[in-house]
Formats: structure tokens, sequence, C-alpha cells
């Protein structure tokens, strides 16, 4: 095996290679003004050669600005990139992650046992994370807790509460799941006051134990407990607190005795695969966790063996670079047709741009063009009625994603007919919703199309051709549609993995070390030096803004001072 140093300074970046040189003249040439509308007319089979089947996730790829030509030349940047060997590198456990020296091993997270490195020590905590998970949900059928409380921020906070949410038809009745993240007291103080302590649990999430926002608010849970409980309450933590962390002293002296811990290779925004998802466990048992890592490890297979062209994440990932790179799309917009996956852009917000926000290279040198691009959205049918207008008339063409889903289920209670007719007349409501967002961006209405129409809500103190004019869409503008033939603990495995796969080949492509995170240390280093100034309300040696903002917000007052 060739030492990493080696390996990443073959790995070329993608503008320095001809694959490259030809996609620019390509752009020039074609892409640039590709007209979808056009494309589909000539071309009746267009669906049908720009879909593909991964393990659970069908993409309908044909309402995107590219044709047969681009997609070859971008599947020949992908080779001359090595993205098959930067691939392997990761699953072997090269330690890729150039700049601190580790592996990038989630995938072994999801791995059966022996398939992968430190297959041992992951099933073993694994195992024992499970059955701690299943001892408290046999205690919470039995009345001894009702509540969960998941103290953690960023990647111990953001995975565990999406999938929580996106996988409530599974989740235990009786068992409500809680997430506290900000340091910011109006997040936790309206959670502990509906708790009742002695039905409260509580997981401490923080693989050091000491960050900061996690910390802040586990001394308060602690303090707040030890007061509710009354009598015992030193004795109760044992019971009533676990942790996900590597620091197990720190723990015990906080008086947690159920630790589960994880490794550096496993970076935060990877990590609910690892004991971080703990909650998700506790919410929907052991068996719909083992699925969870299944439909991902199926996505890994999927990633490891397909060929390129045929490789949904290495598709997706091309696209991210042709539309960032050659159409200079600083934004992706991210509409789940599923109110379970409404935490979903949220959680795509930290994948993408906390791994791919990069301006150097491996070795440091400064990029010539732009990396991540803004990763925002809301749940369908809510963002129609929100930045939709935008998305459709705005000034810029937006590539947005759709993810539909074709089966309901809404978890294992009985519906009545009445209800259960509605339910399924509101879901065609929604997938047609879907579909005709997605036909509309690529179809628009030209203003002689508008001015056939009545426009009832129109000024009558304009004339006709001016209101047609506002009332007509470009169109044109791409989308990709994501289907799951249904929500379930598999499928969900998968869609994650895929998008996380789908961020390496484009940091892979732009020759970023997508698994590093300096961006956020700078500010962690100033609170560090700002917060004690909070108390005393000294400002020498600050910028004039910094000082000026500290005593608008009364450093060095009483906090309850006017």
């Amino acid at each position: 095996m060739t030492t990493t140093s080696t390996t990443a300074a073959a790995w070329p970046r993608c503008d320095a290679t001809v694959a490259w040189t030809a996609l620019r003249g390509h752009f020039e040439a074609h892409g640039r003004d590709l007209d979808l509308r056009e494309a589909f007319a000539r071309d009746p089979g267009r669906f049908d050669s720009f879909a593909l089947q991964a393990p659970e996730v069908f993409a309908d790829l044909s309402k995107n600005r590219w044709d047969l030509a681009t997609r070859k030349l971008l599947t020949d940047l992908a080779h001359e990139c090595g993205i098959e060997a930067r691939r392997d590198a990761m699953l072997a456990g090269e330690p890729i992650n150039t700049t601190e020296g580790r592996a990038v091993l989630h995938t072994a997270l999801r791995a059966p046992r022996g398939a992968a490195p430190f297959g041992e020590q992951v099933h073993s905590v694994l195992d024992a994370m499970l059955a701690y998970a299943e001892q408290q949900r046999r205690r919470a059928k039995q009345g001894e807790i009702t509540d969960v409380v998941n103290i953690g921020i960023g990647g111990s906070d953001l995975g565990p509460q999406m999938v929580v949410p996106a996988l409530d038809a599974y989740a235990q009745r009786g068992l409500k799941l809680h997430f506290v993240s900000n340091v910011d007291g109006h997040d936790i103080a309206p959670v502990l006051r509906q708790l009742d302590a002695k039905r409260t649990l509580f997981i401490v999430a923080s693989k050091t134990f000491t960050t900061q926002e996690t910390m802040a608010n586990a001394q308060l849970a602690r303090a707040w407990f030890l007061e509710q409980y009354g009598a015992g309450g030193e004795a109760a933590i044992a019971k009533h607190f676990a942790a996900t962390t590597t620091n197990v002293d720190a723990a015990a002296k906080f008086g947690i005795s159920a630790t589960f811990g994880f490794w550096d290779w496993v970076g935060g925004r990877y990590s609910l695969w690892s004991a971080i998802g703990l909650p998700i466990a506790l919410a929907i048992g052991a068996d719909n966790f083992r699925a969870l890592l299944a439909g991902a490890h199926a996505m890994d297979q999927h990633f490891a063996h397909a060929e390129l062209a045929h490789n949904l994440p290495v598709q997706l990932g091309l696209l991210d670079v042709w539309y960032r790179n050659f159409h200079k799309a600083s934004s992706r917009s991210v509409a789940p047709y599923h109110q379970g996956l409404r935490r979903l852009p949220a959680y795509l917000q930290q994948l993408e741009m906390e791994s791919n926000g990069k301006s150097v290279d491996l070795d440091g040198a400064p990029l010539p063009f732009g990396t991540s691009p803004v990763v925002w959205g809301e749940a369908g049918t809510n963002g129609q009625h929100a930045y939709f207008q935008m998305l459709h008339q705005g000034t810029d063409a937006i590539p947005v994603e759709f993810i539909a889903v074709r089966r309901t289920h809404y978890g294992p209670e009985t519906l009545s007919p009445t209800l259960r007719a509605g339910l399924a007349d509101q879901h065609n409501k929604l997938l047609a919703n879907c579909l005709a967002q997605s036909q509309a961006l690529m179809l628009g209405k030209t203003a002689a199309e508008a001015a056939t129409e009545k426009a009832p809500t129109a000024s009558a103190d304009l004339d006709a051709a001016t209101i047609s004019r506002h009332r007509s869409f470009p169109g044109n503008r791409p989308s990709t549609t994501f289907v799951l033939d249904e929500l379930s603990p598999r499928s969900l495995g998968a869609l994650i993995a895929l998008y996380e796969h789908r961020v390496f080949v484009s940091g892979a492509l732009w020759r970023i070390n997508s698994f590093d995170q300096w961006g956020v240390e700078l500010g962690k280093a100033l609170c560090s030096q700002l917060l004690p100034r909070m108390s005393s309300g000294e400002t020498a040696g600050l910028d004039g803004s910094t000082a000026g903002l500290l005593k608008r917000l009364g450093a060095g007052k009483p906090a309850d001072a006017a």
C-alpha cells in the first residue's frame, strides 16, 4: 500500500486535467446554452438515458442541463482525477485526512463484522450500545422513562435530530425524544420545564467531553436534575445519564457510568452511525438501527463497485462540479416532499459545507475556482409558499433536488377508514405538487402564453402586455428528483450515505481535504478570550467594533442589570 503523501501527490486537481480543458470547450460551445425543452423534444428517451438506480434510491437526472457528451466528459474527468483510487484509499483506511493524519472510516461503522477495518472494535461498541438502548426501551414500556434528552451540537446533534423524526413511523410510542444543542438558554429551558426528572434520561454527546456548548448544557441539566430529583439525586445520575464519548474519566467524574465511545477516524458530521446514534436506537430499536446501517452499507457497496458512468454518488458529484465551476451556481436547494425529512436540509448543510467549504487544496495552494455551494431548503409543500418564487422567477438559475416517497407509512397505529382515505388523497396531492414544481422549473411560461390566461388578481391599471411579462417564467431551470419506495430505516440509511459519498467525490475532484474543519477553530478561540471580558467589561486591545458591542451588551454589569 502506498503512503498517503505519495498517493496524494499522484492525485491531480480537476483543473489540471485534459478532461477539464475539454469540458471548458464543450461548455462554451454547447453546455452554456443547452435548453432542456429542446433536449426532451429531440430525444424522447432522455428520461431513460439519464435515470440511475442505486440501492433504495432512484434518481431522475434528465432535467439537468447536460447531455450525453457532457456526462461522458465529466466521467472522463473522474477517471483522470483518480476517483476510484481515492475512493479505495478511503475504504481501506488510509489516512486520507492529510492535515490531521487520520483515516476516514465512517463506512466501517455500518459494515458487517469482518468486512472493514476495526470491525471487532466497531461491533463491540455497537452491540453494547444497542443492548443499552433496548434496556432503556424496556424501562420506557414500564413507565420508568417517558423522555430522552440528547445534549450535543454539530454532528452530535444534527444527525440524530434529523433521523428520529424521519423514522417516526418506526418509533416506540410513549417515549419522547428532545434535542438540545444551542448554548442559548432558550433552547434548554423549554425542554426542562416539561420534564419529570425521575422519568427522564439524558444523553451527553461529546467526543472529548469538553465541547463548550454541550458541557454548559450538560452541567445545567445536571444541576436541574439534582434540584428536581431531591434526596438520592447524586446516586441516581448513573441511572438517568449516559454519555457517548471517548473521555470515560471525565464522564465518570460527572457521575456517568454508561459510556459508549468512538474513534478519531469518525468525523462529527459522519457520526450518526456510531454511538452518537444512541438516541436513534432508543427511538426505533436495535433491529431498525441495524436496518439503517444496512441501507448505508448497501450504498457503500454501490459506490465501491459500480462503474463510474452508472455510479450514482459519482454522477451527482460530477454534476455538482459542472454547476459550481462551469455554470457558476453558488447554491443548491433541497426540497424533500416528506415532512419526516424536514431536518434533512439542515443536516446536509453541515455535511457539505463543513466538508467542502475550503479554499486551498491538499498542498495548501489557493484554489482558482469555487468549492462548496450554499445548501439550503425546506420541506415541500411549505417551501412552495416561501422561497419557490425566487427559484422560478429570480435572477439566478439554482439547481433544485426533489425527494419523493412513493408509499406512505404513518406508524403502527390503526387508522380509521376515513382517515386512511384522507391521508391517501393528501399523499397524491403531495406527489403531484412535487412533480409539478420540477416540471414548471423546466418548462417555464412565455409572455405570449401568459397573455392567453386570465389573471384575476392583476391590477386593472396595468396593460395586458406588462402583466404578461410579470407572469412569465424563464424555465430551463435544472432539477434532480430522487424517488424512494418508502421512507424506512434502510432507505434513509442509503439516502444519507449517497449524500456522504457525493460530497467525497466533488471534494476529491477539487483536491481538497473534505474531512477537516479548521474553519470552526478561530471563532472558538476568540470566544474563549472574550468570555472573561463579559464579566470584567475590559476592552483593552480589542478592535473598535468588538469593544463597542461588548459595552452595548452590558459587559461588566450584573446579568440582570437594566
